[in-house]
Parts: structure tokens; C-alpha cells; sequence
């Protein structure tokens, strides 16, 4: 497992938690006591009893730190600009087990922007996961749909879990092979 912080927490109220990797929802009753052991892309990945749990950025003061705020757009934003907000929000996007994010990681095969008849701005991505059997897809795809939905003037945005082509390793940015030790 990599390790990014190893910071002990407690919970201060009953929080609603993922359980890495089988994607079971569950709740964290007040007083738990955990050790965050990743925190990135606004999500924080704990360690209690034996297991790993992740921690969505809206419930970070479950565990004594501050929510993430939305993000923003210059006013008179350009294409450009949204666009590269968009992507921004996908890189927050990170797999629970690796301190990688999923853009790094070669998961998002395409992302693409376009205009409906109405203007309203519709964002569609293709991305894969590490393993065809992660439980953690769902979670994944609704953690980059639910990023990108934040960004202002963004309308609608849908998700494809794609399993072809299959991930390898040499899909990874060179950054990512170095952190991981893949290189």
C-alpha cells in the first residue's frame, strides 16, 4: 500500500465511507479511530481495523478537515478555459489505492466537449480501470461525473467504463511509472 500521510484521525460524526477495494458503502460511526493514509483530489483514503475506506471531500470534516470548495470560472471564460477546468476535475480524480491520479494512471481514454442545440455545454469521457473486477468502478466513473458536473456552464456529462483496450502499465504518464516505481 502506498503511503501518503499516515496521520491519525477520529471521527467526529457517523460518516458514510466506501470500503476499498469492494466498493461497499458503510457507515463510520463517531469516535472510530482511523489513520489517513492517502489524501488527494479532495478524498482521503483511511485505514481502520484492518481496512481502507475512502472518505468523499464533501465529508472531510467527518474526520477534522476542511470540505473542498467547488470549483471556479473566470467570468468571459473561453472554450479553452473550460475545457482545462474540466480536465483539472478529472485529475482530481484518484484510484483509492495508488497516489496516482486517474489521468497519470492512462484510466481516461478520451474526453470530449460539445454544444446541444439548446448551447447547453455536454462533456462525454471513456476511461478504463486497473482491473476489469475493481469494485471500485462505480465509484470511480461517479466521482469523475460528479467532478465535472461541478464545473460551472456544464450541463450534462456521461461516463463510458471501457474495458477495451485493456489497461497495461505502459499506458501511464512517465511521472506516474517513476512515482510508482514502474520505470
Amino acid at each position: 500500500m502506498f503511503s501518503q500521510t499516515s496521520q491519525p484521525c477520529q471521527f467526529e460524526r457517523d460518516c458514510a465511507v466506501v470500503m476499498i477495494p469492494a466498493g461497499n458503502e458503510v457507515t463510520i460511526p463517531a469516535g472510530t479511530v482511523g489513520y489517513i493514509t492517502q489524501a488527494l483530489g479532495g478524498s482521503f483514503t483511511v485505514f481502520v481495523d484492518g481496512n481502507l475506506f475512502r472518505v468523499a471531500g464533501v465529508d472531510a470534516d467527518a474526520i477534522g478537515k476542511e470540505p473542498v470548495a467547488p470549483p471556479s470560472l473566470p467570468e468571459n471564460a473561453t472554450e479553452d478555459d473550460v475545457e482545462r477546468l474540466v480536465w483539472e476535475q478529472i485529475k482530481t480524480c484518484y484510484d483509492p489505492e495508488i497516489p496516482v491520479n486517474i489521468v497519470d494512471l492512462g484510466l481516461v481514454y478520451s474526453c470530449d466537449m460539445a454544444k446541444d442545440a439548446n448551447g447547453e455545454r455536454l462533456v462525454s469521457v471513456v476511461m478504463t480501470l486497473t482491473a476489469p473486477g475493481c469494485g471500485m468502478g462505480d465509484i470511480l466513473v461517479e466521482d469523475v461525473r460528479s467532478k465535472i458536473s461541478l464545473v460551472p456552464t456544464i450541463e450534462r456529462v456521461s461516463v463510458e467504463l471501457t474495458f477495451d483496450p485493456p489497461w497495461n502499465h505502459q499506458m501511464m504518464s512517465d511521472a506516474a511509472r517513476l512515482q510508482t516505481g514502474m520505470m
